[in-house]
């Protein structure tokens, strides 16, 4: 089992757009970021798809949740359980094969929550920034994944905005390059 973090980030490192809001999900055309998933070689290719092989638990963020929950759908895309960090109590969401689980102990326990979970399949936090950032730092990460857009966004939120603390090295040991993104993948060392 191991622990990825996986986000899609503009070559200046943008991971949202300005104005994150229920009516813009991923920020003010936040979903340049993301059209590898769906157009061209990658689409062609299922790059979007191995998202999801081999994951059994998903980890993101509270805002990820409320700007995604709509988009996402009756079945909730993940159709796995999702662990959702946050300082606000819920109930669990049901939608279709997936449930939402909210945990307000800390990502720490979000991530014992999520590996329980998964048995021996892998855990994806999937973001926004600041939680996978929180992973990092932490040292929770196993494995980075950045599928970076070929796009200077300008404004936005940062991946890496915030100072970081101690260095976190990372061994690059996969680049997938198609035109739509280069999909870069880090073993995380520390």
């Amino acid at each position: 089992m191991k622990v990825i973090a996986e986000i899609s980030v503009s070559a200046d490192g943008i991971v949202a757009g300005p104005d994150t809001s229920t009516e813009h999900p991923l920020g003010k055309d936040g979903d340049l970021l993301h059209q590898w998933l769906f157009e061209g070689t990658d689409a062609e290719a299922g790059i979007g798809k191995r998202l999801f092989d081999g994951t059994g638990a998903f980890v993101v963020g509270r805002t990820m949740f409320d700007v995604g929950v709509d988009p996402w759908g009756d079945d909730g895309t993940f159709k796995k359980p999702v662990f959702v960090v946050t300082n606000r109590p819920h109930e669990p969401v049901v939608k279709g094969p997936t449930t939402f689980t909210f945990v307000t102990d800390g990502p720490e326990s979000a991530l014992r929550q999520a590996k329980a979970a998964a048995g021996e399949e892998n855990v994806l936090l999937m973001g926004g920034g600041t939680t996978l950032r929180q992973y990092l730092l932490a040292g929770l990460v196993d494995e980075l994944r950045l599928h970076v857009v070929p796009l200077l966004f300008g404004a936005g939120v940062r991946l890496f905005d915030a100072e970081t603390g101690a260095h976190v090295k990372l061994e690059r040991t996969a680049v997938e390059e198609t035109p739509n993104a280069t999909h870069l993948t880090y073993r995380v060392l520390n």
